[in-house]
C-alpha cells in the first residue's frame, strides 16, 4: 500500500492475541478450547476495587483528569513503591498510563531512533522488539538461557554496550519464561553501567507482586549509581486482576520526564478517571486477594512442573515468578510453532510458540498457568499423547 509510514512494515504484532483470535473461531464452530495463550490471572477484579470505580462513576468522576493522573493515585503508587522496595519516588515523576505497554511504547519512541542500538533480553515481550524495529533502531539480543533459570549474565549484557547503545530493557519475573532476575548479576550490571553514563534502563516490573520460593523483587532503581537513568514498568493488571481496566504507570527520570508526558498528552490524554480511582482502592486497600491469587499460582506451578517434567523429550525449569512455565519439548520434525499450532487445531488448547519470543525462544512453548487446575491437568494428558504419537 502506498503512502504509509515505511516504518509501518516493521512493526510487529503479539501473537498470544491472534492465538486468542484462533481460539475464538474454535469455539464457535462447537469446539471448547483450554485457553493457555493469553497473559491475564482468571481470578475477577477485587469487589472494594470495582465498588470504588462503581461509586466514583456515581460522584460524577467522568471528566478529563490531569496528564500524568491525579495526584491521590500517584501518591499512593509512590508510597506502594516504597513500601516495596523502600526507595523514595517523587510523585511527579509518576506517569499513569492505559495499561503498561504505553511504558514500553513511549520509552521506545524516545530512545529509538535509526543508528541506534537497544538490548532487549532474547527470549523476551513481543511488543518490545516490535516497537524497536517501528523506531529503526537495532534491538541487540539478550540471551536469557534455561541452564541460567533464564536469567541473564552481566558479563555478557556489558559486553553488548556500545557507543551506540541508548537503552538496556529488563523484565524480572519475565514475560515468557517466568525467570527472576539474579541480584548478583543485578549488582554487577549497575557497577558495570558506571562507565556509560548515557545508558538508560527501561525495567518491566509488572509481575513484580508474583514471586515464588522466597524470590526477593530487586527494582533497578535500589542502586543509587544508576537511579537517575532508570525508568520502571509497572501497573494493576496482573496483580489485581485487572488486565480490561487499562491502568499502568511509568516512573521516569525527573530529566526526561516532560518528554513521556509529552507522548501521553499527543496520544491518550489521560487515563480514565475511575479506573484511577479504583488504581487507589487496590493499592491501599485489602490485599487477601493478591496473596491467595499467588497461593494458587504456585499450586498450579508446582503441579506443571513436576507432571511437565515426567514426560519424555520435555524440559521445565521451575519459574521463579510471574505465572508461565516455558518448557522445552522436542518432537521430532516441528518446530515451536507448528508444535503450538498442532495443539490448538487438533487438541484445543491454546499456547503461544517460543519462537514469537525471539531466537532464543524456538523449542519452547510459553504456557500459561492463569486457569483451573482442571485445565491444567487436561493440557497435560494431551501433551502426553501427542509426544507419544
Amino acid at each position: 500500500m502506498d503512502g504509509l509510514n515505511k516504518s509501518m512494515y516493521d512493526i510487529g504484532s503479539d501473537s498470544a492475541f491472534a492465538i486468542l483470535a484462533r481460539s475464538q473461531e474454535l469455539e464457535k464452530k462447537g469446539n471448547s478450547v483450554i485457553n493457555l495463550g493469553i497473559g491475564q490471572p482468571d481470578f475477577p477484579t477485587p469487589q472494594n476495587v470495582v465498588e470504588a470505580a462503581v461509586k466514583a462513576l456515581r460522584d460524577g468522576h467522568h471528566g478529563y483528569t490531569s496528564s500524568n493522573g491525579i495526584k491521590e493515585l500517584r501518591t499512593a503508587v509512590a508510597d506502594d513503591f516504597y513500601n516495596r522496595n523502600n526507595v523514595e519516588i517523587d510523585p511527579d515523576n509518576i506517569l499513569i498510563t492505559p495499561g503498561g505497554k504505553s511504558v514500553i511504547f513511549y520509552t521506545l519512541l524516545m530512545f529509538g531512533e535509526p543508528g541506534a542500538e537497544i538490548i532487549t533480553p532474547d527470549p523476551g515481550f513481543i511488543a518490545y522488539k516490535s516497537m524497536i524495529d517501528y523506531t529503526g533502531a537495532t534491538a541487540v539480543s539478550l540471551p536469557h538461557r534455561m541452564e541460567n533459570d533464564f536469567s541473564f549474565d552481566a558479563d555478557e549484557l556489558l559486553s553488548l554496550i556500545n557507543d551506540k547503545t541508548k537503552l538496556i530493557i529488563l523484565n524480572s519475573p519475565a514475560n515468557p519464561t517466568g525467570g527472576v532476575v539474579s541480584e548478583v548479576e543485578l549488582i554487577k550490571l549497575a557497577e558495570g553501567l558506571l562507565k556509560f553514563p548515557k545508558v538508560y534502563v527501561l525495567s518491566d516490573e509488572i509481575y513484580s507482586r508474583i514471586l515464588f520460593d522466597n524470590h526477593k523483587h530487586l527494582s533497578p532503581l535500589k542502586f543509587k549509581e544508576i537511579k537517575d537513568r532508570v525508568i520502571v514498568l509497572d501497573g494493576w493488571s496482573k496483580t489485581y486482576s485487572m488486565t480490561g481496566w487499562r491502568l499502568g504507570f511509568g516512573i521516569y527520570p525527573k530529566s526526561i520526564f516532560s518528554f513521556a508526558e509529552k507522548l501521553a498528552i499527543n496520544s491518550h490524554s489521560c487515563v480514565n478517571s475511575a479506573s484511577q480511582i479504583a488504581g487507589i482502592e487496590a493499592l491501599t486497600g485489602d490485599q487477601t486477594h493478591v496473596d491467595k491469587m499467588i497461593n494458587e499460582f504456585n499450586k498450579r506451578r508446582e503441579f506443571l512442573v513436576t507432571e511437565l517434567n515426567k514426560i519424555k523429550n520435555v524440559e521445565c525449569k521451575k519459574p521463579g515468578g510471574a505465572f508461565y512455565v516455558f518448557p522445552k519439548i522436542i518432537k521430532e520434525n516441528m518446530n515451536s510453532v507448528e508444535i503450538s499450532k498442532y495443539l490448538l487445531e487438533k487438541k484445543f488448547i491454546a499456547t503461544v510458540p517460543g519462537s514469537s519470543f525471539g531466537k532464543n525462544g524456538e523449542g519452547f512453548l510459553r504456557v500459561s498457568y492463569a486457569s483451573t487446575l482442571d485445565n491444567l491437568k487436561i493440557f497435560i494428558d494431551c501433551l502426553r499423547d501427542f509426544i507419544n504419537e
